[in-house]
């Protein structure tokens, strides 16, 4: 099965059985997942790390309640026990501090991170990243309503991409495959709300814009002009809230950078990596 190759090495955090992938060598960077049916850290990064491996200890981990990260029945999954859950990964393969690069709510993770724990976070690369409050979009209602099936999640897929051409029918099946592990769906309709039944707006909240300007953190922030899941308005209000931050936004694209613009993108955080703090 396709899944298979999503599944890496294994540690306890946070009461977790956690799976992680740990590629590469060098100074650590943290690669932080989105959400959404049958995500996980290997169909966000593994066609997007090969780019870091020389210089860096890539280390991509399936948040509790994701991917293939054991959830626990009856647990409250939210913003706290994902901080704490994160922390003890870095705790549990001795990383004191490093970048995080995050995808979407792997974004939304590493502000909060920074929020509570500034000293153990380096600096930020955040793409299609939520903030503030704002109307949900169609892919984050296309996600909640989604039920397991291929013919499902390739009409859900093809609403990230830009070009709905890049979603490939063994993308398709891994994420098939992972979106119909027992509980899988019922934690992503954790993370954002119902979808209103009368077609009416639904206001969806992120981290609170004004908490961002206090964060003194060097920031990247990256966004696809055509995000259908994360409005790119999003990226705007994040840049004037973090002072230190710079904004690049990729035109005819997505809420995939990494997967649309990947070598763009790895060219523009090789430089921000190596740059100043």
């Amino acid at each position: 099965m396709i899944q298979n190759l999503a599944i890496g090495r294994t540690i306890d955090a946070a009461g977790h059985r956690t799976n992680y992938h740990d590629v590469g060598n060098g100074k650590p960077l943290l690669m932080l997942h989105g959400s959404g049916p049958g995500v996980s850290a290997w169909s966000n990064w593994a066609a997007f790390w090969p780019r870091f491996t020389s210089d860096y200890r890539v280390i991509a981990p399936d948040i509790a309640g994701f991917g293939f990260t054991e959830m626990h029945e009856g647990t409250v999954y939210d913003i706290k026990l994902w901080v704490r859950h994160l922390l003890a990964i870095m705790d549990a393969l001795e990383i004191e501090r490093a970048p995080m690069l995050g995808n979407s709510f792997g974004g939304a993770l590493a502000l909060a991170t920074a929020l509570h724990a500034p000293e153990r976070v380096e600096r930020l690369i955040l793409l299609g990243t939520p903030c503030g409050e704002f109307t949900m979009s169609e892919g984050l209602r296309a996600g909640w309503l989604y039920e397991p099936s291929v013919e499902n999640m390739t009409e859900l897929m093809r609403l990230f991409p830009y070009d709905p051409s890049i979603v490939t029918p063994e993308l398709v099946q891994s994420r098939y495959e992972t979106s119909a592990r027992p509980g899988a769906q019922e934690a992503f309709r954790k993370l954002v709300p119902k979808p209103s039944e009368d077609g009416s707006p639904t206001p969806v909240r992120g981290l609170p814009v004004k908490a961002l300007a206090t964060l003194p953190h060097r920031a990247l922030i990256v966004h696809g002009r055509e995000d259908r899941v994360v409005p790119v308005d999003l990226a705007i209000q994040s840049h004037r809230a973090l002072l230190n931050s710079d904004l690049h936004l990729f035109g005819k694209c997505g809420h995939w950078v990494q997967v649309e613009r990947g070598d763009a993108l790895a060219t523009l955080m090789h430089d921000f990596l190596a740059g100043p703090a």
